[in-house]
């Protein structure tokens, strides 16, 4: 059974457990705290330390650079889920990188202002002192202070995947594609807190949403 190694909230987690459920697959979860990676580094023969990674069997996958999709590439290949298309190789190199920059920098701000609510006490330290080491002292405040603006980001940066969604079911037609299910991460991050809905304004995103929430397994007997 395939082992996936994470974080819940993370949004790069969230799009390779979302694969999983929708191949059909039986999988299980393992939780780990956010700073805590002595488990990614032993299970990666201290090659890795990030998350998410899978163990499957005696494989153990993990993305090789920032802009890899290994995890999501094996799951596809090892399920035949068709997100991968070799006609939309390049479009969706393209279309990830803007999900995982641009989308991304808004969505985890806006659910990190509120890391306390979902983290226990005993972990509030090291989070907060890993938020600041990579984005200055006091970066979590600042962005509550700027939580306005940083949701007028993230609808702005949503309205080119608006207007893909308002002719196909799908960002690329009308089956899912990589692409879905890694913008489904980083929403998914954003929704975690409770806190937000997404904008209003983008009914076909919220109706693409809703679609990836309800998809049934690919495989399903």
């Amino acid at each position: 059974m395939i082992e996936l190694v994470q974080f819940p909230w993370s949004p790069f987690c969230i799009p390779q457990r979302r694969i999983l459920e929708f191949s059909g697959a039986p999988f299980k979860i393992t939780n780990l705290p956010p700073q805590e990676r002595s488990l990614v580094w032993k299970l990666t023969k201290q090659r890795y330390y990030g998350v998410p990674i899978i163990r499957d069997g005696r494989n153990v996958v993990f993305e090789v650079n920032d802009d890899s999709q290994v995890i999501a590439k094996y799951l596809d290949q090892k399920f035949q889920l068709g997100l991968f298309p070799a006609e939309m190789e390049g479009v969706q190199s393209i279309l990830w990188r803007g999900i995982e920059n641009e989308v991304e920098g808004a969505t985890f701000r806006l659910n990190d202002i509120y890391y306390q609510e979902h983290l226990p006490v005993s972990e509030q330290l090291q989070y907060l002192r890993f938020k600041e080491r990579k984005f200055g002292r006091g970066c979590i405040e600042e962005w509550r202070l700027e939580q306005k603006s940083w949701l007028k980001k993230l609808a702005q940066s949503l309205l080119p995947f608006e207007e893909m969604l308002t002719h196909h079911l799908f960002l690329l037609g009308e089956q899912p594609r990589f692409v879905d299910f890694d913008l489904f991460g980083m929403l998914e991050n954003f929704l975690y807190s409770g806190h937000y809905q997404l904008p209003k304004s983008h009914s076909q995103i919220r109706a693409w949403h809703r679609r990836l929430t309800q998809l049934k397994p690919k495989h399903a007997k």
